[in-house]
């Protein structure tokens, strides 16, 4: 055999090595990524999630990576199409992702304060006049956006189901997609909206830039219980156990200040607990109501 046929025999054997690395999809190979939404600054979660990231990369001996989405529905979509392997979704993400794909588990919810529900608040400032949810028509409502849980959906919810409000775009004034929880009681705040939906008690998140926000901001009513934030695995991307290792970290977590301090501050999380579909079908049915805004 020539010189030249065992040279070109070569690079063609190069060339298909080199196609086969660089074409490799194991999961095994690339960091695992976390995915945050923006309840709070983007650039602040960012940087709040570094700590977790790094214990992450200790405890799994893999690079791992936390990516803040622009808003709920941008996770939801890198969830199904196996863009993250972990996403702290809200409920109602939690809900629709599963709705639309088959790969999303949930493994972990938050705690906070105790509790594994949270409610939605109404905030309006405190020399508004406004007294009651009745005294909200017609008035401006500041949200994160609508695929916000506490922030959009089962506020609509009531006033559909309490009120029978059936067009919520006529029925107020006006509504402000703020982009989070922060931004939307700095809108009411500032005299730019009547009231905010968020998670209670979300002026705490603001406090320290606002410090009159406590006084100048009230709380006017509740909704019923939301379960709370989940931790979801995409099984397209991790195995039965890798994701049983990675639950067991994180719920290793509650008895680490040092980590509860990092969930604190990045969404005011006081622990983690197990958690399984069946406790989200109580949003699972808000999510009914909206199902056609969001397919």
């Amino acid at each position: 055999m020539s010189k030249k046929v065992l040279l070109t025999l070569f690079t063609l054997l190069m060339a298909t090595v080199l196609v086969a690395c660089g074409t490799s999809s194991g999961d095994g190979d690339g960091p695992i990524v976390l995915g945050f939404v923006p309840s709070t600054d983007s650039d602040r979660i960012a940087d709040s999630i570094e700590p977790l990231v790094e214990r992450l990369e200790e405890e799994l001996g893999r690079d791992v990576e936390g990516r803040v989405m622009t808003n709920f529905s941008g996770l939801v979509e890198a969830m199904g199409n196996d863009q993250v392997h972990i996403g702290f979704i809200p409920a109602f993400g939690y809900v629709q992702v599963t709705e639309r794909y088959d790969q999303v588990e949930v493994f972990a919810k938050s705690i906070r304060h105790g509790e594994s529900t949270y409610r939605a608040q109404y905030t309006v400032r405190a020399d508004s006049g406004i007294e009651s949810l009745e005294d909200l028509e017609g008035k401006i409502w500041a949200f994160a956006d609508q695929g916000s849980t506490s922030g959009y959906l089962f506020p609509a919810a009531q006033f559909m189901d309490d009120y029978g409000v059936t067009d919520l775009d006529s029925y107020f004034g006006g509504q402000i997609q703020a982009g989070s929880h922060d931004a939307s009681l700095i809108t009411v705040l500032e005299g730019d909206a009547d009231f905010a939906t968020t998670f209670e008690d979300a002026r705490t998140n603001i406090v320290e830039d606002y410090p009159e926000a406590m006084d100048e901001l009230v709380q006017l009513d509740f909704t019923d219980a939301i379960p709370n934030d989940t931790i979801s695995a995409n099984t397209n991307l991790l195995s039965e156990e890798e994701i049983e290792e990675i639950k067991s970290i994180f719920l290793s977590f509650n008895e680490d200040e040092e980590m509860i301090a990092v969930m604190d501050e990045v969404y005011n999380w006081t622990g983690l607990d197990e958690a399984s579909h069946d406790e989200y079908e109580i949003v699972r049915s808000v999510y009914k109501k909206f199902q056609e805004q969001f397919d």
